[in-house]
């Protein structure tokens, strides 16, 4: 009941091997999911230029170096791929706010705790929930992003996985995590002609007490992505203490 099977195929995504393999056949960047363009506001509102940010997941993406034009100072690169590494150290040698080293999300315990500010997962936990021991390696994962979390930190998770699928891992007590979520639309979806939707995609949507969508809200884009900001509660914080409100479309 755990597995995520809804956009799973028949590779394993959790194995090195088959990225391995994947990045030696495909050249060129890919950003999973959406460019940093569109993640801009989110990223902007919620992670100051001068956090030190790990970014799990980071094959081949664009990702990391738009944030560095973006004004960001700090940002580790992980990834279980050794071949997407060993690339991304060659093309970005020479920009020292990108560094990068092959870690498994599952196991980072090279770095002590709350070494981080925040951390950003485009694609890494689906790629888990596709794999074998989905539940497992979830947890696994999950319990070291918020083990590296400074108090006060952000997880940003951008998924595929709606709150029916996501809630029930991101949700533990033990991670302590205030959650506020968006969803926006793929890239190039446009609303149908004469649609009445006047929702910002800017605007956080709404979560039930079981951690679910209202029953009346309209997905208006079937293959919506959904992000997760996540802010790591001290003990003595107040769970209302994350922003809410609805964003600018240009953060700064």
């Amino acid at each position: 009941m755990f597995r995520d099977v809804s956009s799973c195929n028949t590779y394993n995504y959790g194995d090195a091997l088959y990225w391995d393999a994947r990045y030696v056949q495909e050249a060129g960047s890919f950003d999973w999911y959406q460019r940093y363009s569109s993640l801009r506001p989110f990223v902007r509102r919620y992670i100051p230029t001068s956090s030190r940010v790990l970014m799990v997941g980071c094959g081949n993406a664009l990702m990391s170096e738009d944030m560095v034009k973006d004004g960001y100072e700090d940002i580790m690169n992980i990834d279980i791929s050794s071949v997407a590494i060993e690339m991304m150290k060659r093309k970005y040698e020479y920009i020292p706010q990108l560094k990068y080293m092959q870690m498994d999300v599952r196991d980072m315990s090279f770095f002590p705790d709350e070494s981080f500010d925040s951390v950003i997962d485009k694609g890494t936990l689906d790629s888990l929930m596709c794999g074998n021991d989905a539940p497992i390696s979830a947890a696994q994962m999950l319990g070291e992003v918020s083990r590296l979390l400074k108090p006060r930190g952000i997880y940003m998770l951008i998924t595929y996985g709606d709150p029916t699928v996501r809630m029930l891992h991101l949700s533990r007590p033990v991670y302590n995590w205030k959650i506020i979520l968006f969803i926006i639309p793929r890239p190039g979806f446009e609303r149908p002609a004469g649609s009445s939707s006047s929702r910002s995609f800017l605007e956080p949507v709404p979560i039930t007490e079981k951690g679910l969508l209202p029953a009346d809200f309209v997905l208006e884009d079937p293959d919506s992505h959904f992000v997760y900001v996540c802010k790591k509660m001290d003990e003595t914080e107040e769970l209302q203490s994350i922003p809410d409100h609805p964003l600018m479309a240009d953060v700064l």
